[in-house]
């Protein structure tokens, strides 16, 4: 049976939401899944699995701290154990998909790529497949106008339950790539 582990880091809930939504995904698809939140994640070794899922809210153009010290812990130790090569060779069956949400009221997506694409560097060092990164718009949490006046426009309540349906969809469709 092919394994995965999603890693994420939600201040709000919102995250959590999508990873939920994404487990549920793969699990349909015949997928053992492991989730953790990165304070407890620290003894997993990605290598382990075969999808490896992390994801964060967009926290001026980076992750979370605590998903951003578990990913440079994890690459340390990934260092130290010899996997992080010169030139970055694909390591057969391992794969990774990043997931980012964002609100995005002064600049929208733009805000959130940049941490979609850091976190994705730390699979690009140790040579896994990136699947994809996944940017989903949420709500901006105990602000009003940012909800409603931001770029996006009215963000109130994203992800919806259509929006987590999707992803979940997306998470099963993945699961064929693996």
């Amino acid at each position: 049976m092919k394994t995965a582990l999603i890693v994420y880091s939600s201040n709000t809930g919102n995250t959590e939401k999508v990873a939920q939504a994404i487990r549920l995904g793969l699990e349909e698809a015949g997928l053992q899944v492991t989730v953790k939140k990165p304070e407890t994640a620290g003894a997993v070794d990605y290598f382990d699995y075969d999808l490896v899922c992390v994801g964060s809210p967009s926290i001026q153009w980076h992750p979370t701290t605590k998903m951003d010290d578990f990913l440079k812990a994890k690459l340390d130790e990934h260092r130290k154990k010899g996997k992080i090569k010169p030139s970055a060779p694909k390591v057969s069956g391992k794969n990774a998909l990043v997931f980012v949400t964002y609100s995005g009221p002064h600049t929208g997506l733009s805000e959130a790529t940049p941490a979609g694409k850091y976190m994705t560097q730390f699979f690009e060092h140790l040579g896994f497949n990136i699947m994809d990164e996944w940017y989903i718009l949420s709500e901006f949490r105990g602000n009003l106008e940012n909800n409603t006046k931001g770029r996006m426009g009215d963000i109130r309540g994203k992800p919806s339950a259509k929006d987590l349906v999707k992803i979940k969809q997306d998470a099963t469709a993945l699961v064929a790539k693996i």
